[in-house]
């Protein structure tokens, strides 16, 4: 068992649900927090101009996040069953076959988007006064696409493998470098959105190169050799049927809004993308620590039932319900409570006007 693998089928279900979601948790509002940076950040310089392109540019990113999702959810599940299951052959393959569909899936999706990206905005009804930082934005961004997937496919397989701590410190270690970049692209060289584009792949790139040479340093079962890159139809095909819900799901969500996006920018141009945009990063927020136990119940289910443990696997799911039950409640009452603080986080205290209608 490597030193990042941890056997999830035997002690307490409750203590085992904390100690991998806590982490994971915190993973995921570091991610949101690194994704709300350069829209804190461009909006406090730039304004709602800046705000609005991050927002709607961020919109697409996140739809093209979601269609491949549904890999990244199967290849935990698979892997934690062939752990609990002890079979190492079929697990190197699923990593190689995983692995090899997010390249492909990264390469093709690049070249579409930058061949695609203004028709999109188009579609958006994408604010004129917007229009150009938002395509620069979007283009940039999807230039970095090869490190987005590739990070959550070496994210995915640690969850897997029981750990979550290590995706923390390598998404703690990318959002400090987004926030100091952002800062240094938007602030003194004046770069707005395209300043926190770049800042965002640059983080994104960092913390994909420092997960693959943990990986490599701590004899991880895939060498990253191009020999190894390839697909095996079987395990590929259980990849996408265990996965294609969530990803139908996810991409089903973020249809809906773009399609709220479109609508914001026709009916109210600047204020109801900046509202928009601003609902949707702290929504994003609210649903993390929900998330985060779906996350936990692929890892802790896959390997119970991979070691022939269902009711393990049962109870797992319940007591991971009321946990993200709790959790939930917590979060969505400190969002009424402090929604005007909220809101002039992302648009500044310099624009009163706007304050109450996004609200």
């Amino acid at each position: 068992m490597s030193g990042f693998q941890n056997d999830l089928t035997k002690g307490s279900v409750t203590k085992h649900l904390l100690r991998f979601s806590l982490p994971f948790l915190a993973s995921n509002l570091l991610q949101a927090f690194y994704n709300m940076a350069d829209m804190l950040i461009v909006g406090r310089f730039d304004g709602p101009v800046g705000a609005s392109a991050v927002g709607t540019g961020g919109t697409v990113t996140i739809l093209l996040i979601n269609m491949i999702s549904g890999l990244a959810v199967g290849g935990t599940v698979m892997i934690a069953q062939y752990i609990g299951a002890r079979k190492q052959e079929e697990m190197e393959k699923t990593v190689g076959t995983m692995f090899t569909l997010y390249g492909v899936a990264a390469a093709v999706l690049t070249v579409v988007m930058l061949l695609a990206g203004k028709h999109i905005l188009n579609l958006l009804n994408t604010p004129s006064e917007s229009f150009s930082e938002t395509l620069s934005y979007l283009n940039i961004c999807m230039s970095g696409t090869v490190f987005v997937f590739g990070y959550n496919a070496v994210s995915a397989v640690l969850r897997g493998m029981g750990d979550s701590r290590h995706p923390l410190i390598f998404v703690l270690i990318a959002t400090i470098t987004n926030i100091v970049l952002d800062l240094i692209f938007v602030g003194p060289l004046d770069m707005g959105a395209a300043g926190a584009a770049w800042a965002t792949i640059i983080a994104q790139a960092l913390s994909f190169i420092l997960a693959v040479i943990f990986l490599r340093r701590n004899n991880f079962l895939f060498d990253f050799h191009p020999r190894s890159f390839r697909i095996d139809k079987k395990i590929a095909l259980q990849l996408l049927k265990i996965g294609l819900p969530t990803s139908l799901q996810g991409t089903l969500v973020s249809f809906s809004f773009m399609w709220l996006t479109r609508l914001a920018n026709d009916i109210a141009g600047i204020v109801g993308q900046t509202s928009l945009s601003v609902a949707g990063k702290v929504n994003s927020v609210a649903i993390l620590p929900s998330i985060a136990m779906q996350a936990s119940v692929s890892s802790m289910a896959g390997q119970n039932l991979g070691a022939g443990k269902p009711d393990r696997a049962r109870k797992t799911m319940l007591v991971a319900m009321g946990l993200a039950f709790s959790f939930s409640s917590v979060v969505f009452t400190l969002v009424n409570l402090f929604s005007t603080q909220i809101v002039t986080l992302f648009i500044g205290s310099g624009n009163t006007n706007l304050t109450p209608e996004v609200v």
